[in-house]
């Protein structure tokens, strides 16, 4: 019997190993990518140099995070394998944050050094919609964070950031 626990265990370890591995991202060579992903960017974005994309499943839906450049300006999309865009993020500059947005995060991490700031907006159909900043930063102990905060400056989301993971 105790041997059929410890196999049952190792089991279902095993299982949460392969369904972490499943979730990760995963880098996508530009011709590998659907052509309704593609041709959703070249529409959006004509003539832009695509510099990554990645595959990942949110909410059961596989979606591709393309990251971009147009004409200098730094661009992130999230596009479902049908072509239908579902976010885009743009960067911008530091003092063209909105005023709460500066002070929330001034407010929680005093002395944040923003490495970068985005504007995330959601898209449905033809509609778009500004939710939001991401803001990757280095705080004063030197910790790397990316934080969402909406822009009335309440704080939606803080993680570690990926390349403080690394």
């Amino acid at each position: 019997m105790r041997s059929f626990v410890g196999v049952l265990s190792a089991a279902a370890a095993a299982l949460m190993v392969v369904s972490f591995l499943s979730a990760a991202d995963e880098k996508v060579p530009l011709d590998k990518v659907p052509k309704k992903v593609m041709d959703a960017v070249k529409a959006r974005f004509p003539g832009a140099e695509i510099t990554s994309v990645e595959k990942e499943t949110e909410n059961g839906k596989v979606v591709y995070d393309i990251e971009l450049k147009q004409k200098g300006t730094k661009y992130e999309m999230d596009i479902l394998e049908d072509g239908t865009v579902v976010e885009i993020e743009k960067e911008i500059a530091v003092k063209d944050l909105p005023e709460a947005v500066t002070k929330a995060l001034e407010a929680k991490y005093p002395k944040a050094t923003i490495k970068e700031a985005m504007e995330m907006t959601k898209v449905n159909g033809k509609e778009e919609k500004l939710y939001g900043y991401e803001l990757e930063i280095v705080t004063a102990d030197k910790k790397k964070l990316e934080l969402e905060i909406a822009p009335d400056g309440k704080i939606l989301k803080t993680e570690k950031s990926e390349e403080d993971e690394k």
